[in-house]
């Protein structure tokens, strides 16, 4: 499929006024991608779960105006305008614009809510981007006469999504994407990010992930700024590389149930994500004293009781403990008495695999 299947056929229909409202879940990526080109594509194809309990809820009421311009549009977090997310959501917009040719046809409040802090180290602009994007589809669907199928409508909601964060790619369903082409995965795509379509062994069907929040304040460095890094990195290429032979390990793992390998994996993953923000130029560290002390006692942890507990991390200093869910009684435990006193304020949130986003009743 290429960008121009997405561009839509001129409108039939016109719609005054009304609101949509969708719920979209953030993700945590196994394999994870660290560098892009073009219009939001990544260098590497990467894996996620996608969570439950960690999701956005986005209101999106539009009232039809005569055509400006440019975009009219309020964004309010939490009932309180937010003036400060708003270039970001006009750069996506402009973005998005060929794909959604009405933007300007209409005014547009945007209300969103997160069930997570913000800026606390969970990708909020994945769920935000998702459900943004799922709320302009489903306004589109009401403007064309032909009928739009779930797997097209999903497509390109994540395609849109992506145009707006890379990682919100990865939210539209679940509980497993990849997102980026890759020669293993049929149906692999860099342009929308695909359902995990073989054989999962049950233990990772419901899969646990608990968040320890080890730091709520915003990151020194933006994805986007690291990402760019990326350009001019000396270990870019292999990187690369890895990352796509670590996902094509994956696919047995996933199939057999091999725990322990999957640990080798996601670990090596979370660390290697690091190591490029260390050796880039300039170079810079996310991880703090307390994420390093957290990692350490973890592997203690697994050594002395033969737990299959490990750990990931996004770009940022917060700890995803990854758990199949046979352990949770143990691992919470674990988490309370050894792990709590190295998050702030003793924040974590516990969360799964989840299966996507889906559309809000009023």
């Amino acid at each position: 499929m290429k960008e121009v299947s997405f561009i839509p056929k001129p409108y039939t229909k016109t719609l005054e006024k009304g609101s949509v409202s969708w719920q979209s879940p953030s993700n945590i990526a196994l394999v994870k991608y660290w560098g892009k080109y073009g219009a939001q594509l990544p260098k590497n194809a990467s894996i996620s779960f996608t969570l439950s309990n960690c999701h956005t809820k986005t209101t999106l009421s539009y009232e039809r105006i005569t055509a400006t311009d440019d975009f009219q549009f309020e964004v309010y977090l939490d009932e309180k305008r937010e003036k400060s997310f708003e270039p970001k959501i006009k750069k996506f917009f402009e973005r998005i614009e060929e794909y959604v040719p009405f933007l300007k046809d209409y005014k547009f409040k945007i209300e969103t809510t997160n069930s997570f802090p913000h800026s606390s180290g969970i990708a909020s602009s994945a769920s935000g981007m998702s459900a943004l994007a799922l709320c302009l589809l489903s306004i589109e669907k009401q403007l064309v006469s032909e009928k739009i199928s779930e797997t097209f409508f999903n497509q390109k909601a994540s395609f849109l999504a992506r145009l707006g964060s890379g990682s919100a790619s990865r939210s539209i369903e679940g509980p497993l994407i990849v997102w980026g082409k890759h020669d293993d995965i049929e149906g692999s795509s860099t342009l929308f990010g695909t359902k995990y379509a073989y054989e999962v062994h049950n233990i990772f069907k419901t899969y646990q992930d608990t968040i320890l929040l080890v730091d709520t304040g915003e990151k020194q460095v933006s994805s986007t700024v690291g990402h760019n890094l990326m350009h001019e990195h000396p270990f870019a290429e292999q990187r690369f590389k890895q990352a796509n032979d670590n996902l094509s390990k994956l696919i047995p793992v996933l199939k057999e149930g091999s725990v322990s390998e999957f640990i080798n994996i996601v670990e090596s993953e979370a660390l290697s994500l690091h190591a490029m923000m260390m050796t880039s130029m300039p170079y810079f560290i996310l991880m703090k004293p307390n994420t390093l002390e957290i990692i350490t006692r973890i592997w203690r942890y697994r050594k002395e009781t033969g737990s299959h507990v490990c750990f990931t991390l996004d770009a940022g200093a917060n700890v995803h403990v990854l758990y199949p869910e046979v352990e949770k009684e143990s691992v919470l435990a674990f988490i309370e008495s050894d792990l709590k006193p190295f998050c702030k304020n003793g924040l974590y949130i516990t969360d799964s695999t989840g299966t996507g986003a889906h559309k809000l009743t009023k």
